[in-house]
C-alpha cells in the first residue's frame, strides 16, 4: 500500500497557519507529500522547505482570483495537488489541520482494511475545532469530513475544498455512507487560533476567495478591523494536542480574550444550532434572542 499526502498553502506565514506542523503530522503516514504553494510574499516556500524531508515535493502555483464563485479557486488548487499524487490512498490536510500521533495505528489499519474494497472511496474524520486559544474548543463547527480519498477513480475536490466528489458524481460525505467509512481518527483544526488582529486580516483575505467586493490581499491592513471572537458554543479543551504543536503552543505570545464557559444545559444558542442542524428549527431561529 502506497499513501500520498497533499495540501495547499499560500501566504501561510503572514496569516499564521500552522502549515509546518500540519505537514510534519502527516509525514509518518505517507510515502510522499505534495505541497502546492501559491505565489507568496512572506517566506512560505522557505518554511515548507525548512521541514526538510525527502518525502516533500513542492509545486509552485498561481492563484487566479477571478475564480471566486463559491470558493472554487480553493478546490481547483486542491485538485492540482491531488493530480500529482501517486499513492493508492491520498491523504489531504488543509494548512490549519493537524493529525494526532495517537491515531496513526488506527489510520494505517483503516487504509489497509478498505484498500481491497473499491466501493469505499473516502475515509472520514471527526473534528476538534479551536477558537481564540489552544484551550478553547468550538463545539459547533462541522463535525466530520472526508480527508482520505482513493486515487485513480476520478475523485475531485468539492465546493471550496471542504470535501470531495466521488467517482459517481455524488458527494463523499459521512451522510452518504455507501462510499465512505470512518478513518478512526480526529483532525485538530486550528483555523480559529490567532491574535485578533491577524485573524481579522486572514478572514478578510479568505472572504476575497468568495466575493471580489470584499477586502482582501489588496486592501490596506489598517482598514481591516480586528476580529471579535464569539465564544458561543465553546467549552474548555481538556484533551491533549498533537506533539508537533507543542513548540507552537509554548511560543504563543498573545492573550486571548477572556473566556467564561457556560454549562451546556444553560447554553441556549448551542441548543438552537443543534436543533436547526437536525432540521427541527428553521435557520432564522439560531440568532433569535
Amino acid at each position: 500500500m502506497r499513501v500520498s499526502g497533499f495540501t495547499i498553502v499560500r501566504n501561510g506565514v503572514r496569516f499564521g497557519y500552522p502549515f509546518q506542523e500540519s505537514i510534519r503530522s502527516l509525514l509518518p503516514l505517507v510515502d510522499e507529500m505534495i505541497v502546492a504553494i501559491g505565489t507568496s510574499s512572506d517566506g512560505t516556500i522557505e518554511g515548507v522547505r525548512d521541514v526538510r524531508s525527502p518525502k516533500i515535493r513542492v509545486i509552485e502555483t498561481t492563484w487566479d482570483l477571478s475564480k471566486r464563485e463559491g470558493g472554487r479557486l480553493l478546490a481547483e488548487q486542491t485538485d492540482l495537488a491531488l493530480a500529482e499524487c501517486a499513492g493508492d490512498w491520498c491523504f489531504y490536510l488543509q494548512a490549519d489541520e493537524v493529525v494526532h500521533e495517537r491515531d496513526y495505528p488506527r489510520l494505517r489499519q483503516a487504509m489497509r482494511r478498505y484498500l481491497p474494497r473499491p466501493a469505499i472511496e473516502g475515509l472520514w474524520f471527526s473534528y476538534v475545532h479551536f477558537r481564540a486559544g489552544y484551550d478553547v474548543r468550538d463545539t459547533l463547527g462541522y463535525r466530520r469530513a472526508v480527508r482520505i480519498v482513493r486515487n485513480g477513480v476520478g475523485i475531485r475536490s468539492r465546493a471550496d475544498a471542504c470535501t470531495f466528489w466521488g467517482s459517481n458524481g455524488r458527494p463523499l460525505h459521512p451522510r452518504w455512507p455507501s462510499g465512505t467509512r470512518r478513518a478512526g481518527g480526529e483532525i485538530y483544526h486550528y483555523g480559529g487560533v490567532r491574535p485578533s488582529r491577524q485573524q481579522g486580516i486572514r478572514r478578510a483575505s479568505l472572504e476575497q476567495m468568495y466575493d471580489e467586493g470584499r477586502m482582501g490581499d489588496s486592501a490596506p491592513e489598517q482598514e481591516i478591523p480586528d476580529w471579535t471572537y464569539d465564544y458561543r458554543g465553546c467549552v474548555p479543551f481538556q484533551g491533549t494536542h498533537p506533539a508537533v504543536m507543542s513548540d507552537r503552543i509554548a511560543a504563543m505570545d498573545w492573550e486571548r480574550p477572556p473566556f467564561h464557559p457556560v454549562p451546556r444545559w444553560r447554553d441556549s444558542y448551542w441548543w438552537r444550532v443543534r436543533l436547526r442542524k437536525a432540521g427541527v428549527l428553521p435557520r432564522g431561529w439560531v440568532d433569535w434572542p
